[in-house]
């Protein structure tokens, strides 16, 4: 789960990170208003979406008068901002964040995030912050540093010094940066994080280290044991096909294709979407209803990928181990009558069970085309796909 830059930057501050004062606004005026309670003589405007690279797309400006801010803002509200990490339609922009202008003399990069080879979480650090990581590490790749952190022992100051150095800092900035380090760490493991970013890390004119813009996604697994932190969710920032379907425990992710997908396990899922690609097709979706599939949940799955209006023909490719292919097959009848379905379905079953769900299928009476192996389910989902188009 991912959260706005704001509530990032709250979160860290109490953990001890240095921020820029601010405030979030949800209108015009309001920004105005936070930008003359701020006071000074210049301050900075963000829109706030779950997306990089808001800066290059219009959603970042320094404004000089409580009127440019309140300008700026009233272009922003309402508008969906496509960034490089958006899709085409882009984020909706419904709240502000106004902060006082910073004094920048440097810009670092500092990320943490979770490495899966080594088992252990890692820090990723630059002396060149400002873009996002994925350029960094194209253009300037010899400027990243990595260090990964022992959980038994957690972040050591020496570990934290020793970072600083690579980083070129020095003097009272070593022991800033060691603050900021170990309260990162702190704060991801405290609260379950999955990422924690900062960047630019800056360094100002008198020589002090501030976070300057801040990003934070989480566990969603354990979100049940962190309240505090689910309640930062903003549905408007989420695709409604996947919170909808994870709010019902399936594993969801939109495409732009046409076939959609219903599959046990997340390998056979990605095979599968792969075989629909090799025959020329497009997924519509990634959906994986996971072990022990009820009817009703299978029925709940079919009511996520036809939310899609673009599918036009489903896919249900099932290997089942923990699931049972009966179960499955009752739940394809069961969702067929009870939607109304009229789209082509391809039902390719295997595992536990297999005989009596293709007999459910087959003394069904209903229209579904069968298939014996993936590639045939693929072929066939194709086929019937640019048939109806033609």
């Amino acid at each position: 789960m991912d959260i706005h830059e704001y509530q990032a930057k709250e979160i860290l501050a109490r953990f001890g990170v240095p921020v820029p004062r601010g405030g979030l606004a949800y209108s015009p005026e309001q920004a105005g208003y936070r930008a003359r309670e701020l006071g000074g003589s210049a301050w900075v405007v963000k829109a706030q979406i779950h997306s990089g690279g808001r800066g290059a797309a219009g959603g970042v400006k320094l404004c000089r008068s409580e009127a440019e801010v309140q300008e700026f803002a009233a272009t922003l509200f309402g508008r969906q901002l496509v960034t490089k990490q958006t899709d085409a339609n882009g984020k909706g922009v419904y709240r502000l964040w106004v902060e006082g202008a910073s004094d920048i003399k440097q810009e670092l990069y500092l990320g943490f995030v979770l490495d899966r080879k080594s088992e252990r979480i890692m820090i990723v650090a630059s002396a060149h912050g400002g873009m996002e990581i994925e350029d960094l590490a194209e253009n300037d790749p010899n400027s990243l540093r990595r260090m990964t952190i022992d959980p038994a022992v957690g972040l050591s100051e020496f570990q934290a010094r020793e970072l600083a150095f690579q980083l070129g800092l020095k003097g009272g900035q070593i022991a800033q940066m060691v603050n900021i380090l170990r309260a990162c760490y702190r704060a991801y493991r405290d609260l379950d994080a999955m990422m924690v970013e900062i960047n630019p890390l800056v360094i100002t004119g008198a020589g002090d280290l501030v976070a300057l813009d801040a990003k934070m996604s989480f566990d969603t697994n354990a979100l049940f044991r962190r309240p505090e932190i689910a309640e930062l969710r903003d549905r408007s920032q989420e695709d409604p096909r996947e919170s909808t379907a994870g709010d019902h425990g399936l594993a969801y992710v939109g495409l732009d294709g046409d076939i959609g997908c219903i599959i046990n396990g997340a390998g056979l899922a990605m095979a599968t979407m792969d075989m629909i690609k090799l025959a020329g097709g497009e997924p519509a979706n990634f959906l994986d209803i996971g072990g022990g599939a009820s009817p009703e949940r299978v029925v709940r799955a079919f009511r996520t990928v036809l939310a899609d209006r673009n599918v036009g023909v489903i896919l249900v490719n099932i290997f089942a181990g923990i699931n049972r292919c009966d179960w499955v097959a009752q739940g394809v009848v069961q969702a067929y009558r009870e939607l109304g379905l009229t789209l082509p379905v391809v039902v390719r079953l295997a595992g536990t069970n297999v005989e009596e769900g293709r007999r459910i299928v087959q003394e069904s009476g209903l229209p579904l085309i069968t298939a014996d192996t993936l590639e045939d389910a693929a072929r066939k989902a194709v086929a019937t796909r640019q048939k109806i188009a033609a």
